[in-house]
């Protein structure tokens, strides 16, 4: 675990130690990264948004070794791939699954997922893209309550291309100023402390609406 963290805060700095030493492999590491922590449902400890932000930060360094393109098209692949294999992963063995690795599918990882759907519907699909976590948990349950799978699909395809569509060209934009090159960790913690914002507020707010309910008497 320690060996994830430290890749995840220097991520940009192992991504370019890999592409300089294994060049066009990078395409099948990010490809492995991103469809693991959308698809498997115990690694949502991967990184996500990070990771798409230093790709394209790396990617407008000259003599970069990625082309921001290839690694776009490579990774919105793995994205749709990744929830898709997660859907039916849900759909086929969820009950069985959630059973038989309760250390890596927690219940409140599921509960927090379903209040989601609960709020938004089918579009908990999209936003579950920017929300860790969630991100990873989304197309499980989707599977698990038998979600109608052309529906799924079509919030699948949106939320993947907008997820990686807005932040990997933020980091190909925003990643080589200065300010943002130099304090790269900083900006890897305020990556992630956004991305869990919408899961705080719907804990504060299921806190809220607990409390306004008022005690059951007995007779």
């Amino acid at each position: 675990m320690t060996e994830i963290i430290d890749f995840i805060l220097h991520i940009q700095e192992h991504l370019e130690t890999f592409t300089q030493n294994y060049g066009p492999l990078v395409y099948g590491l990010l490809f492995l990264i991103i469809f693991c922590e959308t698809g498997l449902v115990i690694t949502p400890f991967l990184p996500g948004d990070s990771l798409l932000f230093a790709v394209g930060a790396l990617a407008a360094g000259e003599n970069s070794g990625i082309n921001v393109g290839i690694a776009g098209a490579i990774m919105l692949a793995a994205a749709i791939l990744g929830d898709t294999a997660n859907y039916w992963i849900g759909r086929k063995c969820g009950a069985w699954a959630i059973r038989t690795f309760p250390r890596f599918i927690k219940q409140s990882h599921i509960d927090k997922t379903s209040e989601f759907f609960v709020r938004y519907g089918g579009k908990t699909i999209i936003i579950a893209r920017f929300v860790p976590i969630v991100r990873t948990f989304a197309p499980f349950v989707a599977g698990s309550g038998q979600m109608d799978y052309k529906r799924f699909m079509y919030f699948n395809v949106i939320g993947a291309i907008l997820w990686v569509g807005l932040l990997l060209p933020a980091g190909y934009i925003f990643g080589q100023i200065p300010i943002v090159k130099n304090n790269f960790e900083l900006v890897v913690f305020g990556i992630i402390g956004f991305s869990l914002l919408p899961m705080v507020i719907e804990i504060i707010r299921a806190k809220l609406n607990n409390r306004k309910v008022p005690p059951v008497r007995p007779d």
